[in-house]
């Protein structure tokens, strides 16, 4: 179910209380052209299947395998177009930081802060992102289990923010790949936060090679499935119109004209599960 405070950014939107809430957008901020498009089509598909919906794009890639790879369009940029997104379509927005002083710059401009899963242990990040009222979003780390979790949720609590939710993202599995875990859902539930299963970065083959990180998007739907059987509260979802030119994370992105059909079957089973 959708945290009251996830309730409130999403008071404009029509949905269904019992359903799950979705993150989706693009990876990073290509264009004007790319997010609008994107959000619209998103807001639409999410309206007529009563799901709550926030728009995510990172408005700039820190984490990226090669020195060469794409990172952004520039913070300023990017932030104004992630609110342009917000402010046109009426939903919340989300986008990650990556160290403590982008948190104050990027608050005035999106509804949560995103941590990245590598981070998700950085006190002065989770501290920042805490301070600044914000919603904070903690992706788990890929070498740490649910319970280990509690810290982070810890941190952001005793800095004075109980606008917490954790994503799962999966673990570990030898150099060139992740599995996921779906305890971890239910783990970290226990810390009394909403869990957001992240449906596409759970496939991703790190560590490449070619110097750019590859993928399985043809699972997205079953990650999506079970998670959604599993108890998870909302998914999150990077799609692109054509993932084979997006800049970043292309590999395992969900092309868009897929998503609808998805989330069909997704709410389907979401009713069933009740």
């Amino acid at each position: 179910m959708i945290p009251s405070f996830l309730n409130d950014l999403c008071r404009s939107q029509s949905y269904d209380p019992d359903n799950f809430f979705l993150i989706a957008g693009p990876c990073v901020v290509e264009s004007e052209e790319l997010v609008m498009e994107i959000a619209d089509k998103v807001s639409v598909i999410c309206k007529r299947l009563a799901i709550p919906y926030v728009f995510k794009a990172s408005y700039r890639k820190a984490n990226r395998t090669s020195a060469g790879s794409f990172t952004g369009i520039g913070d300023d940029n990017g932030l104004s177009l992630i609110k342009k997104v917000g402010d046109t379509y009426r939903l919340p927005t989300t986008s990650d930081i990556h160290a403590h002083e982008e948190a104050a710059m990027a608050a005035p401009y999106i509804d949560i802060l995103q941590i990245p899963a590598f981070l998700c242990r950085q006190t002065d990040l989770l501290i920042a992102a805490a301070e600044t009222g914000k919603i904070v979003n903690v992706k788990k780390g890929q070498f740490l289990n649910g319970p280990s979790m509690k810290f982070a949720v810890e941190k952001i609590r005793k800095a004075g923010n109980d606008q917490v939710m954790l994503t799962e993202r999966g673990n570990t599995f030898g150099y060139q790949d992740l599995v996921v875990d779906y305890r971890n859902i239910p783990w970290m539930q226990e810390h009394r936060v909403p869990v957001i299963m992240d449906c596409t970065h759970s496939l991703q083959q790190p560590n490449q090679t070619s110097g750019i990180t590859g993928g399985n998007p043809q699972l997205i739907g079953t990650i999506a499935k079970a998670a959604i059987a599993t108890g998870a509260d909302g998914l999150f979802i990077e799609t692109h119109p054509n993932p084979a030119v997006a800049k970043s994370d292309g590999a395992n992105m969900l092309k868009l004209e897929l998503l609808e059909p998805l989330l069909e079957k997704l709410v389907k089973l979401k009713k069933a599960a009740l």
